[in-house]
């Protein structure tokens, strides 16, 4: 005679043994100090105030044209160098590029009165000819990534600088347009909502009134949360996770008159795309831009709608430009680590391969 014993009466208690430990996972993975971010090897070849060029040496030199990352005044630049596997600037290293990277650093309220042209001119431009006559090189590869992909844009239009090719990752081009609630939108075009008065009086703008303004345009998706619940076992994903947590509550405080500037001149009256925009007595006019151009967007951006990029491809004067979109978010796409495969077979080609200049 058998005995068959039933296991249906453990599942319950099974599930409440798994539920808490993923409980216990999930509680620790939010107490816990959050993590120290190590850049990939580096070293600092020029500095000016708060700004810093890192260069970073490719891993194994492939490519005789260095790549220059610019990133947005809005967020830490670390996001660009966030951690091994996925570092958009260790991705490239790894594929055998020079990279340089461009910390804006923190503004103080010293600070207050920097404007945009401050940082293009004065910061983003003399930093492009400091890695240029650093690297040695003729030409250099110009990289910017949301906002710094529009800083880039207007730089490349007015520098003589060499500039190579030009790569702008989730650039917003149209401020007409975009994922900001539309009331805000509609109230700075018609001066109903100005943003002067509250930069004046705090003259650098702190960083958590940004995380809020940021919080409030994208607020927490439950479905971020819900990954890490079902994922917390997953000790790449959590620490992927943690860096992100990290960097999007580690705002940025903004200079004041740069963030007027900002307002002003791209929200309220767009003059970028309707070609008004002069930076230091030199007009912006994106038809200057003559180098290889490659955009992408990201097919789930909560920041940058695609709309707001794509009429860079009919306004520049590029015989050769690309225009892609990739799976992933304005973030998730850096951390996933694909970053630099999206840019590389692209840049590859117009990068000049090491051996052949050699040869």
């Amino acid at each position: 005679m058998s005995t068959r014993v039933s296991t249906k009466s453990f599942l319950p208690l099974l599930n409440i043994e798994k539920e808490t430990k993923r409980w216990n996972q999930l509680y620790k993975v939010m107490t816990e100090p959050k993590p120290d971010i190590i850049p990939t090897p580096r070293k600092c070849v020029w500095k000016k105030n708060k700004t810093t060029l890192w260069y970073h040496p490719a891993k194994e030199k492939k490519h005789a044209v260095p790549v220059f990352l610019v990133y947005s005044l809005l967020n830490k630049v670390y996001i660009l160098d966030v951690g091994e596997g996925s570092s958009v600037v260790g991705g490239l290293t790894e594929r055998g590029y020079d990279v340089y990277l461009l910390d804006w650093g923190t503004p103080g309220l010293e600070d207050a009165d920097l404007t945009l042209e401050n940082y293009i001119i004065d910061y983003l431009e003399n930093a492009l000819k400091r890695a240029i006559r650093h690297s040695g090189a003729k030409e250099i590869s110009l990289m910017g990534y949301c906002l710094g992909g529009t800083m880039a844009a207007i730089l490349a239009s007015i520098t003589s600088l060499p500039i190579k090719n030009l790569v702008l990752a989730a650039v917003p081009i149209d401020f007409s347009i975009g994922t900001v609630p539309q009331k805000w939108l509609d109230g700075i075009q018609n001066g109903e909502l100005s943003f002067d008065r509250f930069a004046n009086a705090y003259r650098t703008l702190p960083s958590e009134f940004l995380y809020l303004m940021f919080k409030l345009i994208t607020p927490l998706n439950a479905a971020t949360m819900a990954n890490l619940y079902t994922r917390a076992h997953d000790e790449k994903y959590v620490e992927k996770w943690r860096r992100m947590d990290k960097w999007t509550k580690d705002a940025q405080a903004f200079a004041g008159a740069a963030f007027k500037q900002f307002f002003n001149d791209f929200y309220k009256e767009n003059k970028l795309l309707q070609g008004e925009l002069v930076m230091d007595g030199r007009k912006v006019d994106l038809k200057n831009i003559k180098c290889p151009l490659f955009v992408f967007s990201c097919s789930r951006d909560t920041l940058i709608a695609e709309k707001q990029s794509l009429p860079i491809m009919d306004l520049v004067s590029s015989e050769d430009k690309t225009y892609e979109v990739y799976e992933g978010g304005h973030v998730s796409l850096v951390l996933t680590g694909v970053f630099a495969e999206i840019m590389d077979p692209w840049l590859s080609t117009r990068s000049h391969d090491l051996q052949e200049v050699r040869s």
